[in-house]
């Protein structure tokens, strides 16, 4: 397991990607603010909120495994993100 530090990294960066391609879409269609754009932007606001918050528990029995777990559900909630961004077009 990579460094607590690197993680929050990977979830700082993956769901940062995500926002910034919604605003690439919005700007790339000519539209300041969508409610689609917004919906997403909150969606991927709210899971950097629950997964660093997951990060931060120290009172977990197993931290090593705990910490790849949270690993594992970021790649499975960008991964529906990124499906809701495709579907934006």
């Amino acid at each position: 397991m990579a460094s607590i530090q690197d993680l929050k990294k990977d979830i700082n960066y993956v769901l940062g990607d995500i926002i910034e391609a919604v605003y690439f879409w919005e700007a790339s269609n000519g539209k300041k603010s969508s409610k689609e754009g917004s919906a997403l932007i909150d969606d991927a606001i709210s899971v950097f909120d629950e997964l660093i918050a997951k990060v931060n528990m120290k009172s977990v029995e197993n931290r090593s495994k705990h910490l790849n777990g949270v690993k594992s559900e970021l790649e499975e909630k960008a991964t529906v993100l990124v499906e809701k961004l495709n579907k934006l077009g």
